[in-house]
C-alpha cells in the first residue's frame, strides 16, 4: 500500500491550514457581517463563537483526519462503516464550492488586469454587470461563453492542478508558503495606505463603535456563528483532509488555536482596511457611512473600484494589490477544497495522485464553465447559497451530532488529542461540541428552512418566496437540487465496494466500536 503523504513540517501545515480558512469571505463578508451586527459589540459574540464552537470543531477534525489517516470519506468509515456517506457528502459539497469558487478568482485576475487602467471607468457596476459579464436578463438563461471569464478561469485551473500535480509537500507546502505571506504583506500595505486616507477615522469610527442593545438579539449571536462556521472551512471535508497528512506526533489543540486565531486575525485586519476606505468613500460623497457598506460581490468589484477611483494617488497600485489579495486568497482556498476530492478519489478507488487531480480537477474545471456564460453569475448566486446553507450548515450539524449523540465518540477523540498535545482538552471542549454547538447550529438550521421553505408558499419579502425572489423552475434547479445532488450523489459513492480490503481499516473499524 503506497504511504501516505506527508507535511514536510508543522508551519507547512499551519499555512495550508490557515490559506484555507483565510479566503474571499474574509475580505468581502466579515467586515459587512461585523458592521451590520452591532459593529465593536459584535466581537463578543464572535470570540464566544470562536471558542465554543469554531476552534472545539476544529480540534475534532483535525484529531479525526490524523487518528484515522485518511480522506473525509475514509475517516468516517474508519469511525465507523455506516458514516462513510457523511464523508462523501463534504467532499461533494466542496466539489461543489470548488466549481464556482473558481470563476470568482477568475473576476479578481481580470480585475488586477484592469486596476493598470482602471478599465471599469465611472460606472463600476454597468461595468461588472454589462461590459464585464455580458450578463443575461433572465437567470436560467446560459448564453455563450464570457471570454473575460473564461480565459483567467483556464489560468485559476492550470496553476490550482498543477500545484496539486505535486504533491502535499511540494506542491500545497510550498505554494502556501509563498501565498500566504505574500497575501499578508499585500494587505499590510493596503490597510496602512488606508488608514492615511482622509475620512478613513469614520470609517474605522462606524467599524469599532460598538451597539452593545444589539448583544440581546439572538440574531447576532447566530450571525457570529455563522461567520466563524463558514470561515474556518470547517465542516467540508478540508480540515480532516490536511490533519491526516500530519505526523504521528503533531500537537493537535495547538495547531488549531494557531489556525482559528490566525484567521481572526486576518478577518480583524480585513475589516480595518475596508471600513478605512468605505470612510474615505463616504466622506468623498458627503454621506454616512451606512450609505456605502456593502458585502459580497458587490464589494469587491462595484464598491472598491468606485473607490479606487476617487482616490488622491496611485490609484492603479493599490487596485492592483487589492484585487492581487483576493487572487491568492482564493487560490489557496481552492487548493485546500480540491484536494478534499483528489484525496478522497486516491483512498477509495487506489488511482494515482495523477489520475485523481485530472478526473476530479478536471471534471470540476469543466463544470466550471458553466458560471463562466452569460448567466453564470445567477447559478453562481443560487449554487453558494444553497450548497453554503444547506451543505456546509447543514453537515456541520449532523457531523456533530453524530461524534457527540449518536456515535457518543467524544471522549475517544478527546483522548487522543490529549496524548499528543500539550493544551489538554477539558469540560470546555465537551461541554461545547456536545452542548452548545448542536443547539445554536439546530437554531440555525431551523431558521434556514423556515426562510427558504415556509417563505416559498406564503411569498412574504418577495413576489415569489424564493431566496432573491428567483423563480419556482430556477432555484429547484440551481438551488436546492445542487445541495441535493451533493448528498445523494454522495450516498451512491458510499455504496461502492472499496478497491482494496484495507486490513488496518477493518481494525481500526473494530477498536472504535469497542470503545
Amino acid at each position: 500500500m503506497e504511504k501516505r503523504s506527508q507535511w514536510g513540517t508543522r508551519a507547512g501545515f499551519i499555512f495550508a491550514a490557515v490559506g484555507s480558512a483565510v479566503g474571499l469571505g474574509n475580505i468581502w463578508r466579515f467586515p459587512a457581517v461585523a458592521y451590520e451586527n452591532g459593529g465593536g459589540a459584535f466581537f463578543i459574540p464572535y470570540l464566544f463563537a470562536l471558542l465554543t464552537a469554531g476552534i472545539p470543531i476544529l480540534i475534532m477534525e483535525f484529531s479525526m483526519g490524523h487518528k484515522f489517516r485518511g480522506s473525509a470519506p475514509l475517516t468516517f468509515r474508519r469511525l465507523n462503516k455506516k458514516t462513510e456517506f457523511i464523508g462523501w457528502w463534504a467532499v461533494l459539497v466542496a466539489f461543489v464550492i470548488s466549481t464556482y469558487y473558481s470563476v470568482i478568482i477568475a473576476w479578481a485576475i481580470s480585475y488586477s488586469i484592469f486596476s493598470f487602467n482602471l478599465n471599469w471607468g465611472s460606472d463600476t457596476e454597468g461595468f461588472l454587470y454589462g461590459e464585464y459579464l455580458h450578463l443575461a436578463d433572465v437567470p436560467g438563461q446560459t448564453g455563450s461563453l464570457v471570454p473575460g471569464v473564461f480565459i483567467p478561469l483556464i489560468i485559476v485551473w492550470v496553476v490550482v492542478l498543477g500545484i496539486l500535480f505535486k504533491g502535499v509537500k511540494k506542491g500545497i507546502e510550498i505554494a502556501n508558503r509563498i501565498f500566504i505571506p505574500a497575501l499578508v504583506i499585500i494587505f499590510l500595505i493596503i490597510v496602512i495606505r488606508a488608514v492615511t486616507l482622509p475620512g478613513a477615522l469614520e470609517g474605522l469610527n462606524a467599524f469599532f463603535e460598538p451597539d452593545f442593545t444589539r448583544i440581546a438579539d439572538p440574531d447576532v449571536w447566530i450571525a457570529a456563528y455563522g461567520q466563524i462556521f463558514f470561515s474556518l472551512s470547517i465542516a467540508f471535508a478540508i480540515m480532516i483532509t490536511y490533519s491526516s497528512y500530519l505526523p504521528k506526533k503533531s500537537d493537535i489543540t495547538n495547531n488549531a488555536f494557531i489556525v482559528g486565531f490566525g484567521n481572526s486575525a486576518f478577518e480583524l485586519l480585513a475589516g480595518i482596511g475596508v471600513f478605512a476606505v468605505l470612510g474615505f468613500m463616504a466622506v468623498s460623497q458627503g454621506v454616512a457611512v451606512d450609505e456605502v457598506v456593502a458585502g459580497g460581490v458587490g464589494l469587491a468589484f462595484v464598491v472598491f473600484p468606485a473607490i479606487i477611483n476617487e482616490f488622491p494617488a496611485l490609484n492603479e497600485l493599490f487596485g492592483f494589490l487589492f484585487f492581487a489579495s483576493l487572487v491568492l486568497a482564493g487560490l489557496s482556498s481552492l487548493m485546500s477544497i480540491t484536494e478534499t476530492y483528489v484525496a478522497g478519489l486516491v483512498d477509495k478507488f487506489k488511482i494515482s495522485r495523477t489520475k485523481a487531480v485530472l478526473f476530479g480537477g478536471g471534471l470540476a474545471a469543466v463544470i466550471s464553465l458553466l458560471y463562466a456564460t452569460q448567466g453564470g453569475l445567477y447559478f453562481l448566486d443560487a449554487a453558494d447559497y444553497f450548497i453554503n446553507q444547506f451543505g456546509v450548515a447543514l453537515l456541520g450539524l449532523v457531523e456533530v451530532v453524530l461524534i457527540a449523540w449518536i456515535l457518543r465518540r467524544v471522549k475517544n477523540i478527546q483522548t487522543h488529542a490529549n496524548e499528543i498535545s500539550d493544551i489538554r482538552l477539558g469540560s470546555w471542549w465537551t461541554i461545547s461540541l456536545s452542548i452548545i454547538t448542536p443547539i445554536v447550529m439546530g437554531y440555525m438550521m431551523f431558521g434556514l428552512f423556515k426562510q427558504n421553505i415556509l417563505k416559498e408558499f406564503t411569498g412574504e419579502g418577495n413576489t415569489t418566496g424564493n431566496y432573491e425572489g428567483y423563480s419556482d423552475s430556477f432555484i429547484m434547479f440551481g438551488g436546492w437540487s445542487v445541495a441535493a445532488a451533493a448528498l445523494l450523489i454522495g450516498i451512491l459513492i458510499s455504496m461502492t465496494k472499496w478497491k482494496t480490503s484495507d486490513e488496518a481499516e477493518e481494525e481500526s473499524n473494530k477498536t472504535g466500536e469497542a470503545k
